[in-house]
């Protein structure tokens, strides 16, 4: 009985985890972080045509956006591969795929971004490597329970650390500019 509280314990702190993350994932590429950067502007432009201007930023390509983009969809593949084992692999990749559509609707509807169908498709590519990234985890482990408290430990850290420095973003104590 105490194995089945301390396993009902994980996967609640596990979902606590998952709902920072997809509230931050929203904040900062929905909201920008609340922060009006220099080279935002109110624009909606859509691109449906894949890898058109695969991350071109001033006639160069934008290594800084593509890592980010990695950086960000990581966690939604570990945190699906943790949480949605029953699921069957169509249904995570949907999840993946809806997640980033609504969050490219909405940076068109509200002109905070551009609707970008090669975001979708990157950003979906970008969960497979995270459930990937879940399921070597969980073979290293042997054991998916020990897996798990590896990741909501690096997921602690990383949470802590991520609003620490989105605070100091928010604060302007970091050495990105923004208006």
């Amino acid at each position: 009985m105490d194995k089945m509280k301390e396993n009902v314990k994980k996967d609640k702190f596990t979902y606590v985890l998952f709902a920072v993350y997809l509230i931050a994932l929203f904040w900062i590429l929905l909201f920008k972080l609340s922060v009006h950067f220099s080279y935002m502007g109110n624009t909606r432009n859509v691109n449906l045509i894949p890898f058109n201007e695969l991350f071109i930023q001033n006639g160069k390509i934008d290594w800084s956006e593509m890592i980010m983009n990695v950086l960000i969809f990581i966690p939604l593949g570990i945190y699906a591969g943790i949480l949605f084992k029953r699921w069957i692999i169509g249904r995570i990749l949907s999840l993946f795929f809806l997640i980033s559509l609504i969050i490219e609707v909405f940076q068109f509807i509200f002109a905070l971004g551009a609707f970008d169908i090669t975001d979708i498709i990157n950003n979906t590519l970008v969960g497979i490597i995270g459930l990937m990234t879940y399921l070597g985890i969980e073979k290293a482990f042997k054991n998916s329970v020990k897996a798990q408290k590896f990741i909501n430990v690096v997921a602690t850290i990383g949470t802590v650390l991520m609003i620490v420095l989105l605070s100091l973003l928010k604060m302007g104590k970091l050495w990105i500019r923004y208006q």
